[in-house]
């Protein structure tokens, strides 16, 4: 009966101190894993001295963090900051389009965008000019009488934008191929550098959050592909190739396997192509 409060402190001491090892081994769990990558129609091959990282959160959701932290530029304000005319920005936004020379965008192109948009207008001209379409209304205003005459010149530019707009709806074939003329203001180039821009920072994030926010160990493989982790404290881990591929043949795979750590307990994780994700399809 006298011993009972002893072992009792002593059990409490465990708990609260983990001063002993026994305590240490009982709070906290180990990890084995092996990694192996079959490539195409050959056989299974093992991930030889690889770096992987026990993370505390999902790379894929520290990815996403990393993307909260470089939003993506804003369309709209991209377009008011370029130097198009405000009918073409207006078109653009409209018609939820960045790229003016896509394949079939003449077929978003109305008779009317035609001799709205200024951009649209000059391309139609270049795009039939030459003599190559019958029938084609031809400017009768001099700029020249821009500010000799002006309402003479004004007179005579509608004049002819209103035959142009009869004339597109009777003939809207004519339209096709002006995109091949919108070069020069496509916005998608920059847009797409700009775009491109902002990966290469979340690419360049994401890893540094990972390891500075959420490693909880790493280890490397041996020549087997086995790798072990000692001390980890119970949770949820997930055993990340952060934004490194594993190579095999055909096959370049990225890991974020998750995994359950219990105390005093060894988890036990075999990574393949059935837990990986493709290399080429994933998030940096």
């Amino acid at each position: 009966m006298r011993k009972a409060p002893a072992l009792t402190a002593g059990l409490l001491l465990c708990a609260f101190s983990f001063a002993s090892p026994s305590c240490a081994q009982t709070a906290t769990g180990s990890l084995e894993f092996t990694a192996r990558i079959t490539p195409t129609a050959a056989r299974s091959e093992p991930v030889r001295q690889f770096t992987f990282y026990i993370l505390t959160k999902s790379y894929t959701d520290i990815v996403k963090e990393a993307e909260e932290k470089e939003p993506p530029p804003k369309r709209d304000e991209y377009l008011d900051s370029l130097k198009l005319s405000p009918e073409l920005t207006a078109w653009l936004k409209s018609h939820d389009t960045l790229d003016l020379t896509a394949p079939d965008v003449d077929k978003l192109i109305s008779p009317e965008d035609i001799i709205h948009v200024p951009e649209f207008l000059l391309a139609y001209q270049r795009s039939n000019s030459g003599g190559v379409t019958t029938g084609l209304p031809r400017p009768r205003f001099r700029e020249a009488d821009r500010t000799a005459d002006p309402a003479k010149y004004e007179k005579l530019k509608q004049d002819y934008l209103n035959a142009l707009l009869k004339f597109l709806r009777a003939h809207p074939e004519t339209i096709s191929g002006v995109e091949l003329e919108l070069d020069g203001v496509n916005p998608q180039r920059k847009w797409a550098a700009l775009q491109s821009a902002r990966q290469k920072r979340v690419v360049r994030l994401a890893p540094d959050l990972a390891q500075l926010k959420f490693l909880a160990a790493r280890a490397d493989t041996d020549l087997e592909g086995h790798a072990a982790v000692s001390g980890l404290a119970p949770g949820a881990y997930w055993i990340s190739s952060l934004n490194l591929e594993a190579t095999a043949g055909d096959m370049r795979v990225h890991w974020d396997v998750p995994v359950k750590i219990e105390a005093g307990q060894t988890a036990r994780v075999e990574l393949s192509n059935l837990n990986s994700t493709d290399a080429l399809s994933t998030n940096p």
